[in-house]
């Protein structure tokens, strides 16, 4: 109730007897209103109406949608007659995870929600919450079954299992509605049982229209945004700055503020004013997590796809990102062999001279023997026919019963293997024409290798065709 809560100077609402961290980690606010508190003393703001934002807040927290027609992007998920769209206004949702790049409009997503619903919004956020501060927020909303509560947790992979599990009961028996929200992967950093509770919703990066579009929103508000500045900004400028942004909203936003109150009330932002974001822009890039596992996927398969000028793109971003040169060395030597093979016998031997070069060498001139790698084997002919006769060689050895050697090839060193009649009748291949002495090296002739019709590989082709024809030749005593 109003009379249990106390405004903190940060603008909290703080509970009796909660730790100083529940207060600098959750804020609480009744909504239908704007979901942060004010930094203001005093009760929050009238139902129906959002809580005007300070002005002191990054510009990114200042234009945040007040409901969810405001969300910008995300089509995907927002058109009209789409499920979330669908279960928000019904007020029928359960729990929502939330996993999309950063900037891409998680936090605005739940707030909008919770604002539309008028239900009673909780934030967290995993990076400084603990299983104390979960359990109090739990038994607050069973003390409270009459308003519905949306429990928000920011960066939700940081939880770790134990406090995921915490969730579970409360999320079955409707006490929370839980509205997750993470930049990484779910399927790896989020509880099977949580996961299976949930609906899953990704999120994308902001299209270069879209952000230019926001940002020419914020440029103008007065009440909200940098209108009171004056400062105009040509389209094109507004553009190369939503580029630079590379999809991320709040970076875009908190770019032109920063620039914005550099300059004169009244002035136009020019190229240069741009030019110290286009130095130090970075590349959404991550070491081990959907990045990184996403961009290798492009660039092993745009090689594989003979695709030279893609290959040589994923190549870049990686470089630019700070992948590790040895583990894409690596995977060109896998390549090499895998999609490469017996069409270009020469690909895994110059993969390999990459792989040695990169230690040898070391960044940044290293990255021209990735280069010469990545631009030979995208461009060289391909045959998987290693990769498929291996596959047969172990499929028929695990299904079918094991052959044992045959007696004429087995070795016949040491006196009771000679006594066995090891190797006996054995028909040493150089003694006949081109090596083929008509000799069967199984049991039971399998036929495991196919050649492709690519590259070198015609030419074993050729050749096989020619060693049956005089295998055949042989056994009929011709």
């Amino acid at each position: 109730s109003p009379e249990m809560r106390r405004f903190t100077r940060s603008g909290a609402i703080a509970m009796p007897n909660s730790s100083a961290s529940s207060s600098a980690t959750r804020r609480e606010v009744s909504a239908p209103c704007w979901i942060r508190t004010s930094s203001r003393r005093g009760a929050p703001a009238a139902p129906g109406s959002p809580a005007p934002r300070p002005a002191h807040q990054p510009l990114a927290a200042r234009m945040r949608p007040r409901r969810l027609s405001e969300v910008v992007g995300q089509d995907h998920l927002l058109r009209p007659g789409s499920l979330l769209p669908r279960l928000v206004a019904q007020n029928r949702f359960g729990s929502l995870l939330f996993h999309g790049p950063p900037g891409s409009g998680k936090t605005s997503l739940a707030e909008a929600i919770a604002a539309e619903t008028g239900c009673r919004f909780v934030r967290v956020n995993a990076v400084m919450s603990n299983v104390a501060e979960l359990r109090e927020v739990l038994a607050t909303a069973r003390r409270r079954p009459g308003e519905a509560t949306i429990l928000f947790i920011d960066e939700l992979h940081r939880f770790n299992k134990s406090q995921q599990d915490l969730l579970l009961p409360d999320v079955e028996e409707g006490v929370v509605r839980l509205i997750g929200a993470t930049t990484h992967n779910p399927g790896f950093y989020v509880n099977p049982p949580l996961l299976s509770r949930s609906h899953l919703f990704r999120l994308e990066p902001h299209s270069t229209a879209a952000v230019g579009g926001v940002l020419r929103t914020a440029l103008a508000d007065m009440e909200r945004g940098l209108g009171s500045r004056r400062v105009t900004a040509p389209e094109r400028r507004l553009e190369e700055l939503a580029v630079l942004s590379d999809g991320d909203l709040r970076r875009a936003l908190n770019s032109l503020e920063v620039i914005v109150l550099g300059l004169p009330e009244g002035a136009e932002i020019s190229a240069a004013d741009l030019e110290v974001f286009a130095r130090e822009r970075r590349i959404r890039y991550d070491a081990d997590e959907d990045e990184h596992h996403d961009t290798i996927s492009a660039f092993i398969k745009s090689c594989r796809g003979c695709d030279p000028d893609a290959a040589m793109y994923w190549l870049a971003k990686m470089l630019a990102g700070g992948e590790d040169p040895r583990f894409i060395a690596r995977r060109l030597v896998i390549l090499a062999s895998e999609d490469v093979g017996l069409a270009d016998p020469q690909a895994l031997p110059l993969a390999v001279a990459a792989h040695h070069a990169v230690d040898f060498v070391g960044l940044p001139e290293a990255e021209y023997a990735l280069a010469h790698a990545t631009l030979y084997i995208a461009t060289a002919p391909k045959s998987n026919s290693a990769t498929l006769a291996l596959g047969e060689s172990k499929r028929v050895l695990r299904e079918e019963p094991v052959q044992p050697v045959p007696a004429v090839l087995r070795s016949k060193g040491g006196q009771a293997n000679k006594r066995h009649g090891h190797g006996q009748g054995y028909a040493y291949s150089h003694d006949f024409p081109e090596a083929i002495s008509g000799q069967e090296y199984l049991e039971r002739p399998l036929t495991l290798y196919t050649p492709k019709s690519a590259g070198w590989e015609m030419k074993i082709a050729d050749r096989l065709a020619r060693w049956r024809e005089l295998k055949a030749r042989l056994r009929n005593g011709g």
